[in-house]
Order: C-alpha cells, then structure tokens, then sequence
C-alpha cells in the first residue's frame, strides 16, 4: 500500500459518495442521455442502460475507485508506482481530464450565458427563429463577436477553479452535499410541473415503453458509450477521488450508492426533457442543439415557461459546475502527485492549460480564427475534435489497458483484497469475470465500432 502521508481526504463515507456522485451527474445526464435516449428508440435504451450500467458500469467503477485508494495516488503515480513497464497507462488517462475539463467549461460557459438571459427575461431572444441565437452566438455572428462566449466560458472557469482552491474538504465535500440534494430537488420540481403539460403522457409512453423491435447492437454500443460519459469512467476522476477515500469506506456499496445517484438523476432528466419535447413537437431535435436550441423554443410557448426555464438552466448549471470540478480537481492532483507540485502551483497550471485549450476551442469554430475541419471534429471545430478524440478514442484504449492491467499484470486479488477490506464484497464473482473477461471484449468492440463509425461516416 503506498498510501501518501498528509494527502488530502473526505471527512466522511457521505462526503465521498456525494462527491463522488457529483463527480459523475453532469452534462453527460442532463443533455446527452437524453439524446442517445431518443435516438436509439426510447424505453428499450433505458431499459438496457440501466442493466448495463449495474453491471459493466459497477464493476468499471469498482475497479477505478479502488486502484485509486489502495495506491493513494492519482492517475500516474496509481500506474507508476505499481509497474514502471506500465506508467504509460497512467499518462494516457492523465491527458483525457485536461482535454475534456477545457471543453467542458466551454459548454459550461453557454449554460451560464443561457441561465443569465432566461433569469433577465431574455427567453424569446434564445428562441427567435428557430432557436439560431445559440449557432450564431458560438459562431460569433451576434453583436458580441467572440468576446461573448470567451467570457462566458471564463466565468465559468473561475468559478471551478474557485472551488478547487478551496479544496478538497472544504470546497469539493461541501459544495457536493448542497448542490446534490438541490439538484435533486430542483428535478422532482420541474417534473411535477411539467406533468401538467398536455401530450406529456405521450412522451412518457415513448420514454419508458420498451419496444423491442427498436433493440439492436447500436442500442448497446450507445448504452456502453453513455457510461462511460456518464459515469466518469476512464477520466481519471474516480482513481483520483478513490485514492481521497478514507480506509472505513465500503467501497462496494458506494459505488452502488453512486452508480443508482447517476442513473436516477439521468432517468429524470430524461423525463424532464423527452417528454417535455414531443409535447410540443421537438422529438427529432439532436444533440446540443436539444438544449440549446429546441429547449428554448419549448419554455417560450409552455404555460409558465419563462420561470420553468431559468429554473431548468440553473439546475444544468449546478451539475456542469460539479463534473467540472472533478476534472479540474483531477487534473490538478497529477501536477500534485507526478511533480510533488504545492496545491496552489498545481491549481494555477492547470488553470492555465484549461484557459489554453478551451480559448482555442472557443475560437475554433466555423468563422473563428482558429477554425478548423476535419472528417473528426463533428462539425464543431476543436471543440468537436476534442470530444471525439477523448471519448471514441482514448477513453476506450485507456479502459482496455486497464482492466488487463488489474486482470493479469497486479492480478485481481489486489483489488478485491482492497475492497474486501472494508465490506464483506458480495460481488467478488461478478468483478472478477467482468474485469478480467467481459469488459475487455465489450471494450474492444465499442472501439472499433466507433472507429469504423467515424471514418465511414
């Protein structure tokens, strides 16, 4: 065990799980389950995500969140330490939560933008012709140029960092036991509201019905996907928090208890906006654009829309704030534990790179300076390349290695006596052949299907 002395921890086993939780509940629930929900048929995804996650998910989870406490080390040093043949690993996942906090805090910046003008009664300038404000305003076409989402993204970017200053018990514990009840809170609201809709009923047929002749292997290759998006699988975060993880943590049934937070919090949110969407005839709308640009439209026709809407921003807000936080803490710990870095040293560099990637992310779309195009940046410039080259290519390649690494390099036992350790691990079965069998195949298919995808398409 090469536990550091003096390294930062949660005060609690509630402090971890809700940190942890935050961790994961993100864009990847609010946004894209819901996409990839109405994209791959509706009730038969759900039903087969949420399988999926309580078993491929869990045991992924198990995996990072133990690695990280048995070794007390983030990302690098967990590898390093354990195998110098195989630190590699440990750098390739270093790189995924750099990368992704800093478009991440690009998107987080429009959240913000959308949260300020709804709340100022700006919601018919969000919907105006077909909802075009968002392209025009990412594109730099509006009045602000590209100052605007510049400072929206810096404003979310500090207000990340701000907490990451703070640090872990103080800013990461505290601020995760606020924000996930109150987003909780916020989601049951809004859905009790949205109940009262006309044709709500019919989105909630479309959303929870399974219908199975709409299941096929794209159902699960997209259900595969949305986990590890949505479950902070292979960024890093959860070896990270593990490794902050007191020893009297059950780590089995915390990571159940985080694995359930996540997948309740992205059932509800689909039910907040799939619903709500076929209500009023936005069923088709794909992708960002379903935030962005049909949400928007929605609120200014729904009765009391200009109240529900603000309300809906802020309540995205809190959950893009607390993933982004994760990845920034992630990414800060590296510098902490792979350079012997101070905290303050290692928060302002990873300022810096965040600030550094996310501008030329900000100025890389279509008009931008730094526009670019390629068959790999989904026609979102660097931003869009980012996301591809993070969660299509590197996340898979990194959960691969990893899972050999633990099956067949350090052997499972050194995990399962870690989680053994503080919980009578019910699951040591299912982890073993999962880990060590079915994850690698599962792993190794959704890579090249996504390859194949991308290059085909």
């Amino acid at each position: 065990m090469a536990e550091e002395t003096g390294r930062a921890s949660f005060t609690s086993k509630l402090g971890f799980v809700m940190a942890t939780s935050a961790s994961a509940v993100g864009l990847g629930n609010l946004w894209r389950f819901p996409y990839e929900t109405a994209h791959y048929g509706g009730g038969i995804f759900v039903l087969v995500y949420v399988i999926l996650a309580f078993s491929f998910g869990m045991c992924l989870m198990m995996m990072e969140v133990s690695l990280g406490r048995r070794t007390g080390k983030s990302t690098i040093k967990a590898f390093s330490d354990l195998s110098k043949k195989h630190r590699f690993i440990g750098y390739m996942g270093a790189i995924i939560p750099i990368i992704i906090v800093s478009y991440y805090c690009v998107i987080g910046g429009w959240v913000t933008k959308w949260l300020f003008e709804s709340s100022i009664g700006n919601l018919s300038m969000l919907s105006a012709d077909e909802g075009s404000f968002w392209w025009d305003f990412i594109t730099g076409i509006t009045g602000e140029g590209f100052a605007g989402p510049t400072l929206w993204f810096i404003i979310f970017l500090f207000l990340t960092i701000l907490c990451i200053f703070i640090g872990v018990d103080k800013g990461i514990e505290k601020m995760s036991k606020v924000l996930m009840p109150a987003l909780l809170i916020m989601i049951i609201g809004i859905i009790c509201y949205e109940f009262t809709l006309p044709g709500f009923w019919d989105g909630v047929v479309f959303y929870l019905n399974p219908d199975i002749s709409e299941l096929s292997a794209d159902t699960f290759l997209g259900a595969v996907s949305q986990i590890f998006y949505s479950m902070s699988i292979s960024m890093g975060i959860l070896i990270t928090y593990g490794s902050y993880a007191k020893k009297d943590v059950d780590l089995e049934r915390s990571s159940f208890s985080v694995g359930a937070i996540d997948t309740i919090v992205a059932l509800l949110a689909g039910l907040i906006i799939i619903p709500a969407a076929f209500s009023f005839g936005f069923s088709d709308s794909q992708g960002m654009g379903l935030m962005f640009v049909a949400l928007p439209q929605v609120f200014s026709i729904m009765p009391g829309g200009a109240i529900v809407a603000p309300i809906f921003y802020l309540l995205v807000l809190f959950a893009a704030l607390t993933s982004a936080v994760a990845l920034a803490e992630t990414s800060a710990s590296l510098f902490i534990d792979g350079a012997n870095m101070e905290r303050k040293k290692s928060v302002g560099l990873s300022a810096l790179l965040i600030v550094i990637i996310g501008a030329i992310c900000v100025l890389g779309f279509p008009g931008g300076p730094l526009a670019m195009d390629t068959p790999l940046n989904q026609g979102a410039g660097w931003l869009g390349f980012f996301d591809t080259i993070t969660n299509s290519i590197m996340m898979p390649i990194v959960a691969i290695l990893t899972c050999i690494f633990v099956g067949y390099v350090v052997k499972i036992t050194f995990l399962e006596d870690e989680i053994a350790q503080s919980s009578p691990f019910k699951t040591r079965k299912l982890f073993r052949v999962m880990i060590k069998y079915v994850c690698p195949v599962l792993l190794v298919v959704i890579l090249v299907a996504g390859l194949y995808g991308l290059f085909t398409n």
